[in-house]
């Protein structure tokens, strides 16, 4: 059985997701799930968060096998398998496989590979190409005996993120209060279906073939890609553009949601906070922020001895109490007990 993957995507950047992803993983561990983090963004942002530049340097120098999740499958650019993936432990119960900024050069690779997944024979190889993300995943999630893995990847609609795509069980779209991220959303839905379309027949394909019966230990992901809800930015307020300007866009959410990614009616008159769709709304916690990056930890565990004093101390408190249920959420949409 397979360790459930959970990724958040939008290919419109710039709406918080590797920051939502690190502090998720951080709140899942401190409920005492275990938990791996893959950084599929070829620009490592989330390992960033996770290392020290140091350390993420010497692990990207070094190039030893499996140590990024570039070094796992780069040797499926020759004539090479899977290397096993060399974990990063961050706290217990919370586990990393880094990032690397080499990642984006395996793109030509798999955009090679998806048509030849579709011929009558030789299909063995094509298929552990185009599925080698969730053999990693699935392979570094049995090592520890994780319970759920959390994926982030970049703002695009390519092959790299099409493997991802179909390595994951399900997918939770973070957005913005503007067009650029309600346009992602509508982009993202038919995109979403049309590789699950894609991906069927290519399992089909491989059920018929002959190569299945030489290989019947090869296991291959479903790619559900089951949208389980959006998380939305809340409202900045800045002098030159009003609230409503963001109500604009963010009242339109919930249809947009409805029509593109699910294929239902839209929900005309209802609000983005009245909809059960929406996972949370995202606060800026502002301050907060770069404080926890300066301490290199979740901006919930801040505490006296590194600023969080006054209303900082509040706003720890309420970023627990947002963080856990928003962990308590995504474990009933995902099937995870808490």
């Amino acid at each position: 059985m397979s360790t459930p993957v959970l990724t958040f995507f939008n290919n419109k950047g710039g709406v918080g997701k590797t920051s939502l992803i690190y502090h998720l993983a951080w709140m899942f561990a401190s409920l005492r799930k275990r938990i791996v983090i893959v950084d599929l963004d070829p620009q490592a942002n989330l390992t960033a968060a996770f290392l020290e530049e140091d350390r993420i340097e010497q692990i990207w120098n070094e190039q030893r096998p499996g140590t990024t999740i570039f070094q796992c499958v780069k040797p499926l650019t020759g004539v090479g398998d899977i290397s096993p993936p060399v974990l990063q432990p961050i706290a217990t119960d919370l586990y990393l496989l880094p990032g690397d900024v080499a990642l984006s050069s395996f793109e030509d690779t798999l955009s090679g590979e998806w048509p030849n997944s579709m011929k009558e024979a030789n299909l063995y190889r094509p298929m552990r190409i185009l599925t080698a993300f969730w053999q990693v995943m699935q392979t570094a999630a049995e090592k520890i005996q994780a319970d759920m893995i959390l994926v982030d990847i970049g703002p695009n609609l390519g092959a790299i993120n099409r493997s991802v795509l179909l390595a994951t069980d399900y997918v939770a779209i973070p957005l913005g209060a503007d067009l650029f991220s309600l346009q992602g959303l509508s982009n993202l839905g038919p995109t979403l279906k049309s590789w699950r379309t894609l991906w069927e027949r290519r399992l089909r394909n491989w059920q018929e073939s002959p190569d299945k019966a030489q290989h019947p230990d090869f296991q291959l992901p479903a790619g559900k890609m089951q949208p389980i809800g959006y998380l939305c930015q809340q409202h900045g307020v800045r002098l030159d553009r009003p609230v409503r300007a963001y109500d604009k866009w963010v009242q339109r959410i919930p249809s947009v949601y409805r029509t593109a990614v699910l294929n239902e009616e839209a929900a005309d008159g209802m609000k983005q906070e009245q909809d059960p769709y929406c996972l949370a709304t995202i606060k800026h916690y502002r301050s907060l922020i770069p404080m926890g990056q300066e301490h290199r930890k979740p901006i919930f565990n801040l505490s006296a001895a590194d600023g969080a004093i006054g209303s900082h101390a509040n706003a720890v408190n309420d970023a627990r109490k947002d963080f856990k249920n928003l962990a308590t959420r995504i474990a009933a949409e995902t099937g995870i007990r808490l």
